[in-house]
Formats: structure tokens, sequence, C-alpha cells
């Protein structure tokens, strides 16, 4: 018999997230895939996106 992974996120394309190392720069979710996050800075949309875990994550 096969597990099959739940793809429920936690947060949803568009939330505002923390990352826990930096809680004072706002992340945009951008997309949710296979367990990791990614986000991008939202006040420098033209940075590098990061790719986050979930227990890596504070909720806005």
């Amino acid at each position: 018999m096969k597990l099959i992974k739940s793809t429920i996120s936690k947060y949803k394309a568009g939330d505002i997230v923390f990352a826990k190392v930096s809680p004072r720069i706002s992340l945009v979710v951008r997309r949710y895939m296979n367990g990791i996050y990614y986000c991008e800075f939202q006040n420098d949309p033209d940075r590098w996106e990061l790719g986050l875990f979930l227990k890596a994550l504070v909720g806005g």
C-alpha cells in the first residue's frame, strides 16, 4: 500500500509571513510545492526568492 503525502498547506499564495531567523523582514508566499514555501521579499521583489520549510516560518 502506498502512502500519499498531503499537499495541504498552512499558508496560501499571497499570504504575508516572516522567517523565524529574521522576523522583521516580511515575506510574501508565492507558491507551495513539495513541502517548501517559496517566498519573495515584500518590500524588494527584485531580490532572490527564498525556499523555506513550514517550521522556519511565522504567520503574519
